[in-house]
């Protein structure tokens, strides 16, 4: 029975919970697969990024993992130090130190892009590729619905 107070959301049939809950479990899912490789989310999401758009800076790849610029600063400090990415010492241009892999970080991604895609693979098996593709297909009309009811607003 679905209960809820004057107002209130009804768990059972909000979408927007549904979602909340299939993040969670795509992110536990993830982070136990990426433990064992000595890595997290936000490991593997800054490596994702920088092997796409080498050079990012630090606030680009602060946006692209969904964490603050603080958090990245002290990932990247640690991905540095592990020798997976490198950055000058000095900008280049203005005060952004662009951030590259290194091919012991490449080698490292790939460990772990191989986890996260059996992950995806496992979360999508009990569809067919007629659902997957309408899947995909509905969860970017959600999003560009969002982004461009925020933008208008």
């Amino acid at each position: 029975m679905s209960q809820h107070g004057a107002g209130g959301i009804d768990l059972e049939t909000s979408l927007g919970y549904l979602l909340k809950q299939a993040s969670s479990a795509l992110r536990v899912a993830m982070e136990e697969v990426l433990r064992p490789l000595g890595m997290t989310v936000t490991h593997y999401s800054c490596l994702e990024l920088l092997a796409q758009r080498p050079g990012l800076s630090n606030s680009e790849l602060a946006r692209g993992a969904f964490v603050t610029r603080q958090s990245m600063n002290v990932l990247l400090q640690a991905l540095e130090r592990d020798g997976y990415v490198t950055r000058p010492t000095q900008a280049p241009v203005g005060k952004v130190l662009p951030t590259r892999l290194t091919p012991r970080g490449r080698r490292r991604l790939a460990m772990a892009s191989a986890a996260v895609r059996s992950v995806e693979l496992t979360m999508l098996s009990g569809l067919n590729e007629s659902e997957r593709i309408h899947a995909f297909a509905i969860l970017r009309t959600m999003i560009h619905s969002l982004r461009d009811g925020a933008d208008g607003a």
